[in-house]
């Protein structure tokens, strides 16, 4: 069983902070000193002007860097309904629509325990400017709970689990806030196999006072930024720049590095038009969702189906446990062709909840075929003893 409340240090990571982007071998940060390599004499003399301008020049290409894979991560212009390209074609080919492969999904999940996970913001509740106000809809709120009557269900989110949990509002769901970081389970009835409904795991305890005494230094240093929004998520943090103009977000980038400099043992990612800022152990959504699996008594089993949706890069670490167990698969929320290790794909939260509510009526339909064959055979019994 996974250890609670155990945080598991990764000494690589801590040592490299280095930011998800697309460059080869750079990190956005120095965090350890490094030794200068021996020379006759045992030191070498280098002016200060040079060593600054060396400086600026590397830290601005990394910071460049930085912002443009912001932008590209983070597309402003986006048409509703663009033509596809033949890059977009080959992608939906290795990547089609589950509504469309519905049948295909539903026959390789027979016989087993479909459990599913959840992401919250672009997956169950459109994204928009003010984090506060993404707000599900009643109708999609309705779908989850029927959902939950018949799967085991978890909300995996980068949100603080409290918060999260103020937008969902069903206690028969198992939460993961933070980043898989906060897990707690439901407060009632769930369809679960064996597990325990009290679990709580929070691997990254250690780290609340360094994250809440950067918070209060990141709300100070990004004031002058307009529309930077810095969200206390309990175990991590999230600098949203959706609403800052594209020309600030150098600005906003140097502002954030200035703060972490001085804390090692964070490492910064990069969402939707979103920064997070977290514990630099071991854990993420992939990890959240194999500790949930285990809760759950599905460890070793090979009668699970898990079903994982979400639209964040922060997802992807849960597609690939998926992807290398080889059991279940993963569903990205994407109207634009990215680099996943998803198996399906669906384009919006309206999508998601169609989805949802035909995998519903599929259980039904096919627990009422379960009771006529039973009903079926017991009168075939009751006959024969006749």
């Amino acid at each position: 069983m996974t250890k609670q409340n155990v945080v598991v240090s990764d000494a690589k990571s801590a040592i490299d902070m280095a930011i998800t982007v697309a460059m080869s071998k750079s990190s956005l940060f120095t965090t350890a000193a490094q030794k200068p390599p021996a020379v006759p004499g045992g030191y070498i003399t280098i002016s200060r002007k040079k060593l600054l301008q060396n400086h600026e020049t590397n830290g601005g290409a990394r910071i460049n860097a930085w912002v443009d894979s912001m932008r590209a991560s983070s597309p402003t212009h986006l048409k509703s309904n663009p033509p596809l390209s033949q890059d977009q074609s080959s992608w939906i080919v290795h990547h089609p629509s589950a509504l469309d492969m519905f049948e295909q999904i539903t026959n390789a999940s027979k016989g087993k325990q479909i459990v599913m996970f959840l992401d919250y913001d672009g997956t169950l509740s459109p994204i928009v400017d003010d984090p506060d106000r993404a707000f599900m809809s009643d109708q999609m709120r309705a779908t989850v709970r029927k959902l939950a009557r018949y799967f085991p269900t978890a909300i995996v989110s980068g949100r603080c689990r409290d918060k999260v949990y103020s937008f969902v509002r069903l206690a028969e769901l198992y939460y993961a806030g933070s980043h898989g970081m906060d897990i707690k389970g439901p407060s009632k009835g769930s369809k679960c196999k064996q597990g325990n409904q009290g679990v709580l795991c929070q691997p990254a305890s250690e780290f609340l006072p360094m994250i809440d005494e950067v918070y209060k230094a990141l709300v100070e240093k990004t004031k002058s930024t307009p529309g930077a929004n810095v969200e206390n998520n309990k175990f991590c943090l999230s600098v949203h720049f959706r609403c800052v103009d594209e020309k600030k977000w150098s600005e906003l980038a140097q502002q954030v590095k200035s703060v972490l400099k001085d804390y090692p043992k964070l490492r910064l990612t990069q969402g939707r038009k979103v920064l997070e800022i977290r514990p630099s152990i071991k854990w993420d959504k992939g990890k959240a969702l194999e500790f949930l699996l285990e809760s759950l008594g599905y460890a070793n089993c090979t009668d699970v189906f898990p079903v994982y949706i979400g639209d964040d890069r922060t997802d992807e670490d849960a597609f690939k446990v998926l992807r290398d167990r080889g059991q279940g698969f993963g569903i990205l929320v994407s109207k634009i062709p990215r680099d996943t290790n998803a198996s399906y794909s669906l384009q919006e939260p309206s999508e998601v909840m169609d989805f949802l509510r035909r995998l519903v009526h599929w259980k039904r339909l096919s627990l009422r075929r379960q009771f006529r064959v039973r009903r079926q055979l017991e009168e075939m019994k009751v006959s024969l003893s006749n």
